[in-house]
């Protein structure tokens, strides 16, 4: 029997500060939309993300305040009411005195007064009077006054509904302090960094150092001039920076409403085992020949894993590495569909195809040659037994989706243990009801897990939800009985065990799904090393049938098992993937071929052995 995998959890994550690196929580109301009237549509392009700030600059001519970058752009339809201050008030007086309807969050509204204090402030104060209501603070919208602005000791001649932008290293009286809304400074005071690497340690110092005297004295932060690209929004949030300069709304938009889904600390983390290399470099017998794969798992979603893991995985003790090619014969993209199929047939498809050539003639998986060499089958997967990589391994229908013709297909398969979810398919049919009358044992409740012998099926569809849907122990426990229930043929196993929902993650573009279902892979992966250790005689191979999402890492913390990605599409990608083998035989894993190879390889393996 395989002992369960042991889990040491060696510490906890607990909550992240705020104010350190990895912090969570940024929104679009830390965004400061600069210029914002340079904008295709000011104020509402700002507006409609919940930008917390927006910034225009203001000239005064005959008593009316224009927006405009320069003197010679001002034009009479843009003055600072009919672009911000009755805009304001329409969504305000819509929302019954809320800036937003589904929030409270309040808009600061940057004024960089560019006309001089003593002409300009007498007539900004009549206009913004006849708004009051909305303004802090009575109001959501906090009116901030930079540039030629009044002089400290002036900051009380002015009315309440009026704040100030100070600047770091000005020593302000209690009383002044209190009409700063805001502190503000160039980013160049500090460094030259274009966005691109990291921060040098002595200017990441110096910035550190004036935004925690600024949150000493309770206010906000903001820098201008600042490298303005998703590597750089990154570094300031790490900093803490209280608002995010940008002349890309839309860009920082998207991109800090994708925080959510973008971020995951891993709360404990695992001891992966610790193999002791059996064989693994020999070309000794092989009985048993275990295929595990990630669905969806290229390098970016193994190294999440390694992240949130603090640096190992089980993966990570791998030393015969290569990479498969993962195109099918239609296209430069496969899908799971033709993927799987290339791996249990040897043949390249066309995607969607399930277990046929590309003029859809169907061809004998894994499990058909190997039946007369003796060898037994099992077919694992955390999710439908029905859907593509699992129903590769014995179904043969020219499009994925028939789903209920694949089950049919079981009904003649080579396999003789299958585990997962897809109940609802071999239900239809009585399909379930002809397993049983040909002596397959069937059941759809986990708790009958043990007492299952091949050949049988066993599809409950509670144990392949997600990890964070609350799956639970499932791929070891599956893996274990599989292996147990086919030692009886004592000629050998194949098992393919499927971690399917690396895939759904990366179909989701969510990075916590990714890296919880890359974990649970990756248990699986150690318990598989440790039965090839047991016996000497096993080979493991873990590979992917493609990545999915197009995944990037922009940060991370392997102390704190904090993973931070971007995926560029929410689909499949073409890039290889890589291939790990263990055991007698893990050296023909080695180097790059196209993905049929791992087909041909585990075959010539068990002809070489099973005459």
């Amino acid at each position: 029997m395989i002992k369960p995998l042991l889990l040491i959890t060696f510490f906890t994550v607990f909550a992240l500060s705020t104010s350190a690196q990895n912090t969570p929580g940024y929104t679009t109301a830390q965004a400061h939309s600069h210029n914002d009237y340079e904008q295709k549509i000011p104020f509402y392009l700002a507006y409609y993300q919940h930008f917390g700030s927006v910034e225009a600059d203001v000239f005064l001519k005959n008593d009316t305040l224009f927006v405009a970058h320069a003197a010679a752009d001002m034009k009479p339809s843009r003055t600072l009411t009919s672009l911000y201050l009755k805009p304001l008030a329409e969504m305000i007086g819509e929302n019954k005195g809320k800036l937003f309807a589904d929030s409270d969050q309040s808009m600061q509204l940057l004024i960089d007064l560019k006309t001089s204090a003593a002409r300009t402030m007498p007539a900004l104060v009549a206009e913004l009077k006849k708004f009051e209501a909305i303004l802090a603070p009575k109001g959501p919208v906090k009116v901030v006054l930079s540039g030629n602005t009044p002089a400290p000791a002036e900051f009380e001649n002015y009315p309440d509904y009026i704040f100030y932008d100070g600047r770091p290293g000005i020593s302000y009286t209690p009383s002044q302090l209190q009409r700063v809304g805001l502190i503000s400074q160039a980013f160049a005071n500090y460094t030259r960094w274009n966005g691109k690497g990291v921060l040098t340690k002595d200017e990441k110092a110096k910035i550190e150092k004036v935004i925690a005297e600024v949150h000493d004295k309770g206010k906000k932060i903001r820098f201008w001039a600042t490298p303005d690209h998703i590597n750089a929004w990154k570094m300031l949030m790490n900093l803490g920076i209280d608002y995010i300069n940008t002349d890309k709304v839309q860009e920082l938009g998207s991109y800090l409403n994708g925080r959510k889904n973008a971020e995951f600390t891993s709360k404990e983390a695992y001891l992966p085992y610790k193999p002791t290399y059996r064989n693994n470099d020999s070309r000794s017998q092989v009985d048993h020949v275990i295929l595990l794969i990630g669905d969806g798992m290229g390098l970016a979603q193994i190294y999440s894993g390694i992240t949130a893991n603090r640096g190992h995985l089980n993966l990570t003790q791998f030393l015969n590495i290569g990479f498969s090619k993962t195109s099918a014969s239609d296209s430069y993209i496969t899908d799971s569909a033709a993927g799987g199929t290339a791996m249990a047939t040897g043949q390249k498809t066309r995607n969607r195809a399930i277990g046929v050539d590309s003029n859809f003639v169907a061809v004998p998986s894994l499990a058909d040659k190997l039946k007369p060499m003796g060898v037994k089958t099992g077919i694992i997967s955390a999710g439908s037994v029905t859907d593509a990589t699992p129903a590769a391994f014995y179904g043969h229908q020219p499009y994925r989706e028939m789903e209920k013709e694949i089950a049919r297909d079981y009904l003649s398969s080579s396999v003789d243990v299958l585990i997962g979810g897809g109940s609802r398919y071999f239900r239809q049919g009585k399909i379930a009801d002809s397993l049983q009358l040909k002596g397959i044992m069937y059941s759809e409740k986990w708790a009958d897990l043990p007492k299952m012998k091949a050949p049988f099926v066993m599809l409950d569809d509670s144990k392949t939800v997600s990890v964070e849907k609350g799956r639970g122990e499932f791929l070891i426990p599956a893996f274990t009985k599989t292996f147990e229930a086919l030692q009886s043929g004592k000629k050998g196993t194949f098992i393919m065990a499927e971690g399917a929902q690396i895939d759904y993650g990366g179909h989701a573009n969510i990075v916590s799904y990714v890296v919880s279902e890359m974990l649970d892979f990756d248990r699986l992966v150690g318990e598989a090393m440790r039965l090839a250790d047991s016996n000497g005689r096993t080979l493991v191979i873990v590979t992917a049938d493609h990545e999915t999402g197009g995944l990037t890492l922009l940060d991370g913390d392997l102390r704190k098992g904090y993973v931070d990605g971007h995926f560029s599409t929410n689909d499949h990608t073409a890039v290889m993937v890589p291939v790990f083998a263990y055991g007698p035989h893990s050296l023909d894993f080695r180097g790059v071929y196209e993905n049929t190879e791992i087909y041909t390889k585990i075959l010539d393996i068990f002809r070489k052995y099973k005459k």
